[in-house]
């Protein structure tokens, strides 16, 4: 049974910071890298950052230095630091692995607006 559960996601203004957690099920987490994904409205999904096991980190341009990626292997868990949010940061972000499963979670809505 897959399982991917995103928490952490809320209403921030310009500038402030979030920390997502994904929890997933064993057999996902520990064979996989993990990525952070998101989808803002009316725009395709895309990739923003991802681990890999031993925890080298990849970010997308739009986010390198303001997101931070990490993982916890004892608790299947992984997670992504966000700071400096801006408003282009707005998007359901969810956790898979990379490349993606077919099955996703519901995601966690991060909105940053004034």
């Amino acid at each position: 049974q897959v399982r991917l559960e995103e928490s952490g996601g809320g209403l921030v203004q310009p500038g402030e910071s979030l920390r997502l957690s994904c929890a997933a099920s064993g057999s996902v987490f520990s064979t996989n890298a993990m990525g952070w994904y998101r989808q803002a409205p009316g725009k395709q999904r895309e990739l923003v950052a991802r681990i890999t096991r031993a925890g080298s980190t990849r970010y997308a341009e739009s986010v390198k230095g303001r997101f931070t990626i990490s993982r916890d292997n004892a608790k299947n868990t992984v997670y992504l630091q966000m700071s400096s949010l801006k408003a282009e940061d707005t998007a359901v972000y969810h956790c898979n692995t990379d490349p993606p499963l077919t099955k996703w979670g519901q995601g966690t809505q991060v909105t940053v607006s004034s």
